[in-house]
């Protein structure tokens, strides 16, 4: 059964910092590529990042770039999305996903809060 559980998420001030973690299960992490959505109150989720199944090559959505990295740790089955520099624009349930074979699975999100 494939299973991605997010976590890391929470309150945070302007500026600051945030680690998100996704726990990944159920198929062969290492050969599939990872994303990172997030869905802002009364808006349509948006795609915020990806990264290859290796790792070498990561692309991000305009509104992040510079100042969030996604990375991998393919022996512990984990992407992270690391967050710098934090705007009250980021608050936002963030997702993890990942398409196998054209279906897309996604876990149960997890707040982040950005605010002052």
């Amino acid at each position: 059964q494939v299973q991605v559980v997010e976590s890391g998420g929470g309150l945070v001030q302007p500026g600051g910092s945030l680690r998100l973690s996704c726990a990944a299960s159920g198929f062969i992490f290492s050969i599939y590529a990872m994303s990172w959505y997030r869905q802002a109150p009364g808006k349509e989720r948006e795609w915020v990042a990806l990264i290859t199944s290796t790792g070498t090559s990561t692309t991000y959505a305009d509104s992040v770039k510079g100042r969030f990295t996604v990375s991998r740790d393919n022996a512990k089955n984990t992407v992270y999305l690391h967050m710098n520099s934090l705007k009250p624009e980021d608050t936002a349930v963030y997702y993890c996903n990942v398409n196998l074979m054209g279906n897309d699975y996604w876990g149960q999100g997890t707040q982040v809060t950005v605010s002052s």
